[in-house]
């Protein structure tokens, strides 16, 4: 009896996966990809469970070195400003013209899906990015590379409690692009600062280093 109904169910599972999947192969073949489309429940879910799966236990477990301070708090800030607001938005809510743009869509960082996971999980996606995403590796090793990596899971932490002052200071360390670059904003200009020695506007693409 029990093997029967044991049976029974294993069936049922396997028939509902093949009806998935053919109905996922049915929509791709009518309607394609795009990455304009939003990821449905089902992607989310095992996207979720393939990331959480991805990182070590050892690594969940790690606790961040760097300490909480207003210092190691500015860094993170300014690091996240140069390398991480091109998808993830100064504030995090990743509504860049990247951001929107990717599949699956950057998320938003100040939300739970982000903020619950531990500093490890953090700092380990942040070195080694995560497969079949938009989200790089910027691990380059060297303890430096490292520090930097903490110091940015401190600033993620403080993402949903971040003050408009705080993103107004993000937007000048913001990469600019050559033309933004010769182009002063008013306060500059009325301080007769000249492009090059506006404070923050390096250039620099984003990337580690």
């Amino acid at each position: 009896m029990k093997l029967t109904r044991r049976y029974h169910i294993v069936l049922a599972i396997l028939v509902t996966f093949v009806l998935l999947a053919a109905a996922g192969v049915y929509y791709m073949t009518a309607h394609g990809f795009s990455a304009h489309d939003e990821p449905t429940f089902i992607e989310v879910a095992v996207a979720r469970q393939m990331r959480h799966m991805g990182v070590p236990r050892g690594a969940r477990d790690l606790a961040n070195p760097v300490p909480d301070t207003p210092e190691v708090l500015e860094a993170g800030l300014a690091h996240f400003a140069d390398h991480c607001a091109i998808c993830h938005a100064n504030n995090g809510r990743g509504d860049t013209a990247m951001g929107r743009n990717m599949y699956p869509k950057a998320p938003d960082m100040r939300a739970a899906q982000t903020q619950d996971l531990s500093d490890g999980e953090l700092f380990y996606i942040i070195q080694n990015g995560v497969r079949l995403t938009g989200m790089p590796a910027w691990g380059s090793g060297g303890h430096d590379g490292e520090a930097d990596s903490w110091k940015l899971v401190r600033f993620i932490r403080h993402l949903p409690q971040l003050t408009d002052e705080e993103r107004t200071r993000m937007e000048k360390l913001n990469p600019r692009s050559p033309g933004e670059m010769n182009m002063p904003d008013e306060q500059d200009f009325l301080e007769g600062k000249t492009p090059d020695a506006a404070p923050g506007r390096s250039g620099h693409a984003p990337g580690k280093g």
